[in-house]
């Protein structure tokens, strides 16, 4: 037995045995080759596993390609290099991983060991809004839920942006970093057995810019046999762009790089970061209902994705794959946390003033007095955030709507409600349940010390998701048992500190955006 060690993993706290030296046990076999991993706080971690062949030179802007076959046993201890994107800021060179590059085609595995055991394979799409983000972050770290309930983590890194959603019209590849997590979501079917994951139980999961992932993973055809469950978290993509808006973003992106289709392959990527970094400075959102000029990101192509997500009805391929889908109570809080702090203290004016581009007249009077008497004693910065955050929530309930109609594979529908007290530096008002809190909640990684209803939430959360993957309905400790969701009951679980079941929650604010 080794020297025991203190260790931060995901900014939680943990205690594990000192790192012994590699065993035949660290090592698991590929397709291509073996793989060592390292053994560290109670699992086994396989790091950078190649999932493709690096999409290089001729093979920019290309579908992916198997990984090459490799002799010996190769080191999997590393963290990969990220997506070529701007650089976040545990990327670079002394920090938790490399610097973004285009050689990005590579995998991460957290598992108990690899022993063959069939465990629930959890496989997350990182989020970031298609342009930024790592299977690697610190927050998402798969550690915890590997060690706690007995699960396989996988997160890929894949391409974004424009190297990932660049259309190039008929002859070319559409998505290609959709084609990149459908090599990914094959690569963990064919192999993770050897990883001591099921093949035949693999959840596929996302939150943000992941959740518009995942919602297009259970849309792709090609992807259905390879996943069997699904969660839709913090994101709500009823529909997609089109291939016609994906020409046109395409067309301007060459006219804006003053370059013909034959010379993007030698144009440095930088170049091609600094147009897609111009372009979201003038607006461009790479989600949500398509405008006339799209944003980088997953497209309606015709044949990789053949239609909409849920805008016509959930994918009939999809029909037996349970779902799970929701939101956080305060979604748009994160939004603001990173301007001036002026929003977190208007007055009743200046409600009227910050939604008055989006309600006018009547409508404005009306969605303000729904709101007002469905959350009396709320101020008016806190009736903003619940306004603007509440048409996520709506498309959310869509989403479930949709999948209910199937009469096939129950929808579960949840809220993350905690009201975390932190305040919004510089203000007097509390965090709450902002875009991305979810995160740590549902990895386990909550730091030791964090106020015990925030741990509760956290260990809720991730037991709920863990319980989800293994049984295809999401069940946990001290949880109230969750009924599917449906058009008649609604039923929602809040998850808290004590989660409880609401059925329609916040019906009138429903109601008005129906």
């Amino acid at each position: 037995m080794g020297l025991t060690r203190r260790t931060m993993i995901g900014g939680a706290l943990s205690i594990a045995a000192a790192m012994p030296l590699p065993t035949p046990a660290d090592v698991a076999a590929t397709r291509h080759g073996k793989v060592r991993g390292r053994r560290q706080d109670g699992i086994i971690k396989f790091l950078g596993v190649p999932y493709a062949t690096p999409p290089l030179g001729k093979l920019r802007f290309q579908a992916p390609r198997p990984p090459r076959h490799w002799s010996g046993v190769r080191d999997a201890v590393d963290f990969p290099n990220p997506a070529y994107q701007v650089a976040g800021a545990e990327m670079g060179p002394g920090r938790r991983m490399p610097a973004p590059s285009e050689d990005c085609l590579y995998l991460n595995i957290w598992t108990p060991a690899a022993d063959r055991k069939r465990r629930p394979v959890m496989f997350y799409n990182h989020g970031g809004g298609y342009m930024i983000g790592s299977g690697s972050a610190t927050g998402q770290d798969g550690t915890h839920l590997a060690r706690l309930y007995d699960v396989v983590v996988v997160e890929s890194n894949h391409r974004l942006g424009l190297l990932g959603y660049l259309y190039l019209g008929d002859g070319h590849a559409a998505n290609q970093g959709m084609l990149d997590i459908l090599a990914a979501l094959r690569w963990t079917s064919e192999n993770i057995e050897n990883f001591g994951g099921d093949p035949g139980n693999i959840m596929v999961w996302g939150e943000s810019g992941g959740g518009a992932k995942t919602a297009a993973v259970y849309t792709m055809p090609a992807a259905a046999p390879l996943f069997h469950k699904a969660s839709i978290e913090s994101a709500a993509p009823l529909r997609f762009p089109t291939r016609e808006g994906a020409i046109a973003r395409s067309e301007r992106t060459l006219h804006l790089l003053g370059a013909t289709v034959s010379q993007l392959r030698d144009i440095p990527a930088s170049r091609l970061l600094e147009i897609q970094v111009s372009e979201a400075a003038n607006g461009v959102a790479p989600w949500g209902d398509p405008g006339p000029l799209p944003g980088f990101g997953a497209f309606v192509d015709g044949h990789v994705i053949p239609r909409h997500p849920f805008a016509d009805g959930a994918a009939p391929y999809a029909a037996g794959k349970p779902l799970m889908v929701g939101t956080c109570r305060d979604e748009m809080v994160f939004f603001s946390l990173f301007g001036p702090p002026d929003i977190f203290r208007i007055d009743e004016a200046g409600l009227r003033r910050e939604l008055g581009g989006t309600y006018q007249g009547a409508e404005l009077d009306r969605v303000i007095d729904t709101f007002r008497r469905s959350r009396p004693g709320a101020t008016p910065a806190q009736l903003y955030f619940a306004i603007t955050t509440a048409p996520i929530w709506r498309d959310a309930i869509k989403i479930a709507e949709a999948k209910a109609a199937q009469h096939a594979a129950p929808v579960f529908m949840y809220q993350l409600a905690y009201p975390d007290p932190t305040l919004v530096p510089g203000t007097d008002f509390p965090l709450g349940s902002p875009h991305a809190s979810d995160i740590p909640m549902k990895f386990a990684n909550v730091a030791a010390g964090q106020l015990p209803g925030k741990l509760a939430t956290a260990r809720h959360m991730s037991g709920l998701w863990a319980g989800f993957a293994r049984h295809g309905h999401p069940v946990a400790a001290q949880v109230p048992r969750w009924p599917a969701y449906t058009p008649r009951d609604r039923a929602t679980m809040r998850i808290d500190a004590t989660c409880k079941v609401v059925n329609d929650p916040d019906r009138s604010e429903r109601l008005f955006f129906r």
